[in-house]
């Protein structure tokens, strides 16, 4: 069953109500009896899967990129050879 935010018209006290999508409901404020009408809340849940976040599980790819976009400018664009001749020359 979907949990429900309810605010009293008269005390402003949020609480939830738990029931069915399809039950008509008109709760009352556990507080004051007050009239109650439902409000939007932050939904529960998480996007899991590749594309909703940054800090999802990364590809191969993906990985590579990141590390050398942590290099100093210029030097991701090196190829193999330039960095194997500059390795060489040391």
């Amino acid at each position: 069953m979907p949990i429900y935010e309810y605010q009293c018209q008269g005390c402003n006290n949020v609480f939830e109500v738990f029931h069915k999508i399809e039950e008509e409901v008109s709760p009352t404020c556990p507080r004051c009896l007050g009239q109650a009408r439902r409000i939007l809340s932050a939904t529960n849940f998480i996007l899991k899967g590749s594309g909703f976040y940054v800090n999802d599980y990364p590809s191969e790819s993906r990985k590579k990129r990141e590390k050398e976009a942590g290099k100093p400018p210029g030097e991701s664009k090196k190829t193999e050879s330039q960095k194997e001749k500059a390795e060489q020359n040391q």
